[in-house]
């Protein structure tokens, strides 16, 4: 795979150093060429100094036959724009950008840009490395309104279907860890035990979900 970063700070040099490890063809922009000397001399892809949203310079990268490109410079306008110019110019089918605002990140996701929204991202993971919070394995989406995420059900829930268990918790089961597989639940489907469930919830019922599947229901 052939992949532009546009940006060679910390994460920038990193990302890069990690996808040549895993054999892709990369190359970085960055308008400090300073920027470069993180890549280490092992570093065997293609710099270019350059704003990473000029046309010439992201051809110069290759972005016309590149299959990923990734914005993670420190701003977020040229991150944006870098990645609109990658998708809508040049067409390259994988892009993601960088955003700290998670109120933009939001929005560009709606338009189709997938956004790494640095702050909130950061932010789940202390909680969750002190113990509060959603677990370190849930996701969430930029806006913070939907959450998927490991819920635990108490043993009555065994023998009832998935449409019962949505209906009464508020949750949509997203899949199911049942023996090692996924399984993508249907509303027949039948919960059973050692099953692992992931729900797909409004952040706003997450609590009252868990303490629903969580105590002995009710016939």
């Amino acid at each position: 795979m052939r992949v532009v970063i546009m940006g060679c700070g910390r994460v920038g040099s990193s990302l890069a150093l990690a996808l040549q490890a895993k054999e892709h063809t990369v190359a970085v922009i960055d308008r400090d060429p300073a920027a470069f000397r993180r890549l280490g001399p092992t570093f065997a892809g293609v710099t270019i100094r350059g704003v990473g949203f000029d046309r010439d310079v992201l051809r110069e990268a290759g972005i016309a036959d590149a299959d990923a490109f990734a914005a993670v410079s420190s701003g977020d306008n040229s991150n944006i724009i870098a990645a609109r110019v990658a998708r809508e110019t040049f067409g390259v089918d994988k892009v993601v950008a960088r955003i700290y605002d998670a109120k933009r990140a939001a929005v560009y996701e709606r338009l189709g840009i997938p956004t790494v929204a640095t702050v909130p991202w950061t932010t789940q993971r202390f909680v969750a490395a002190l113990g509060e919070g959603s677990p370190a394995n849930s996701w969430r989406d930029p806006s913070g309104s939907v959450l998927i995420t490991p819920i635990t059900f108490h043993e009555s829930w065994i023998g009832q279907t998935a449409a019962t268990f949505q209906l009464e918790t508020g949750a949509r089961i997203a899949f199911i860890n049942r023996l090692g597989n996924a399984l993508l639940p249907e509303p027949r489907t039948v919960l059973q035990q050692d099953d692992n469930l992931f729900v797909a919830v409004l952040q706003d019922n997450r609590e009252n979900a868990a303490a629903v599947a969580a105590a002995p229901r009710q016939d």
